[in-house]
């Protein structure tokens, strides 16, 4: 949009925002987000083509990481006037970019919210998994004591290897080396900080000489499907791989196999690649045939794994994170309706 156009949001009360994929959690977290913008709404529905016409009566879209911004739900955006999408998370790969540009929608995200909430959930699947302690939990519960199959290692000693040296990287990284691990990081833009934890090699030493991977990458064009067969071939029998980044970063079908052949020894995953049917949904209470029409075989035969622990998408859920989503949330819509320029504006 022009300068002139950005103008006609002049104030913050006239910023009206829709907040999509509302759940009830969301509502509390962004309460600030409402007192600062009172003309703002939720909507408890994800964005789709079906629903983004609920967006009527706003000027400016808050989206989730699952929330659909394709092409024809933007045209409907532009069709209502809406003028930002306001991500109120990191990645933004649902959005067509080149789309916002054409129909003058800019947008904005939240670059960091807690790098610490994702890294020490990473470290938590791949502990939980180590010490079977899903396991433990659900024999205890049934009165089962025994202790079969309820072996571990010592992470102490070990290897983990680190794809993605970012923040949430990095923190991972000093997480690993303080239980006496040694760190090897994988990156094509490396950086000194990461240095001080670890050792940066080629992604087939890491993957050779790792017990423990995670994965801290985003999702872009050269990084889809990276986890495949030919590279997991090339792993560490047993190993464990963690993913707390995005989820078509791995080729589930090759993920099954190599779970399947116990060359992968374990996989502690808060993503999938398929999950936008999936995740921020209840589908508990679904009668039969609603649930079929659901039904993902790819992961039902994932989940049914016992070495497998799947997280709804919940790395980044701290009471630290939500705050600093909003409050960042915020910062960009209020620079927005300002006509000022996005600090952590994303273009095509």
């Amino acid at each position: 949009p022009t300068q002139a156009s950005l103008l006609t949001l002049a104030s913050p009360a006239m910023a009206k925002v829709c907040v999509f994929s509302s759940a009830p959690y969301v509502r509390l977290a962004l309460t600030p987000l409402l007192e600062k913008f009172p003309e703002s709404f939720h909507v408890d529905a994800t964005c789709t083509v079906t629903t983004a016409a609920l967006c009527q009566g706003s000027n400016i879209v808050c989206f989730f990481v699952n929330d659909d911004g394709s092409k024809p739900v933007l045209e409907v955006f532009a069709k209502h006037g809406v003028k930002m999408i306001a991500m109120r998370c990191a990645g933004y790969d649902r959005v067509d970019l080149t789309a916002c540009a054409e129909l003058g929608i800019k947008v904005a995200r939240v670059p960091a919210y807690s790098p610490y909430a994702v890294a020490e959930h990473a470290l938590a699947l791949a502990m939980t998994l180590n010490r079977r302690l899903h396991r433990c939990y659900n024999r205890v519960r049934e009165g089962n004591f025994t202790l079969n199959g309820l072996i571990g290692m010592d992470f102490h000693g070990k290897t983990v290897g680190i794809i993605g040296t970012g923040k949430i990287g990095q923190i991972a990284a000093n997480i690993f080396k303080g239980l006496g691990m040694k760190v090897l990081g994988y990156d094509k833009f490396q950086n000194e900080a990461f240095k001080q934890a670890g050792t940066y090699v080629e992604l087939d030493e890491l993957v050779q000489e790792s017990h423990v991977i995670s994965l801290h990458v985003p999702l872009l064009d050269s990084t889809r499907h990276m986890i495949n067969k030919d590279l997991i071939a090339k792993m560490r029998t047993g190993v464990i791989l963690v993913n707390c980044s995005r989820g078509a970063l791995v080729e589930t079908q090759d993920l099954i196999e190599g779970l399947q052949t116990g060359k992968i020894g374990a996989a502690g995953l808060d993503v999938y690649e398929n999950e936008g049917a999936l995740f921020f949904q209840d589908l508990s209470q679904l009668q039969d045939d609603d649930r079929m029409n659901s039904w993902d075989q790819l992961f039902a035969t994932l989940r049914g794994f016992p070495n497998v622990i799947v997280t709804p998408h919940s790395a980044f859920l701290t009471k630290e994170a939500l705050e600093n989503i909003c409050a960042t949330t915020v910062q960009n819509i209020e620079q927005f309706t300002a006509g000022s320029e996005l600090t952590n504006e994303v273009k095509a």
